[in-house]
């Protein structure tokens, strides 16, 4: 489709979406993606199993400096290894998932993240999907989305998918204040707060479809392409 590789930055709050986006344009346009908070997951991940205290800020650091974490695979099935350990369906639980919201506020985890990501996006021909990648990771990157959703309407999709995995998290209203809380820490964390970049374009994902976003954004890369 083009012939020129990009770096797409997608950015946005939790379950808004994100990860099926980035995977669909990834496999459209034959890119690499990169879902960078299952490595913020990773890091939280290997944090609980030393029985590290979250708020062990200068240890956790120290520890997402050293562990090793992999994405291997393909677009529909990116596996995440930790030490060498295929940590996939452990990094997908709620427990690490609010663990990781977290450990991603602590600013050498990020920094240690930020360096790998950038070294993983920067030939260019990649998707990459999470909270700052527009303003932190790829500030020069050649098309940037930000993502969003009602909180409501991202709570019925993460309480959909959490059911279909057999994963009992509560009652809708129960993930909507967790999504909530989250949206809160990432937005007033002091580094790298999840703000949308200056020159990235707003989509509210509440009623449209996949289809309908991912075509929207197709048209962005080929206009830039």
């Amino acid at each position: 489709m083009n012939e020129r590789k990009l770096i797409i930055a997608i950015d946005g709050p939790a379950g808004a979406g994100k990860s099926t986006i980035a995977k669909k344009l990834a496999r459209q346009l034959d890119y690499l993606f990169i879902n960078t908070g299952a490595m913020y997951r990773a890091v939280a991940l290997a944090a609980l199993q030393r029985g590290f205290a979250l708020d062990q800020v200068e240890v956790i650091g120290k520890l997402a400096q050293t562990v090793s974490i992999e994405l291997t695979g393909t677009v529909d099935n990116t596996r995440v290894l930790l030490d060498g350990a295929d940590v996939t369906e452990a990094i997908a639980t709620p427990a690490v998932s609010e663990a990781a919201s977290v450990v991603s506020a602590i600013p050498a985890v990020r920094r240690a993240l930020v360096a790998q990501q950038q070294q993983l996006g920067r030939a260019g021909g990649v998707v990459m999907e999470g909270r700052d990648i527009g303003t932190q990771v790829f500030p020069n990157a050649d098309v940037k989305i930000y993502l969003d959703a009602s909180s409501i309407a991202r709570a019925a999709r993460r309480h959909t998918e959490d059911l279909s995995k057999g994963v009992n998290t509560g009652s809708l209203k129960d993930t909507q204040t967790e999504i909530e809380a989250r949206d809160r820490r990432d937005k007033t964390r002091a580094d790298s707060p999840l703000v949308m970049a200056a020159d990235a374009i707003y989509l509210d994902s509440s009623a449209l479809t996949i289809e309908e976003v991912v075509e929207g954004i197709l048209q962005l890369v080929i206009s830039q392409s």
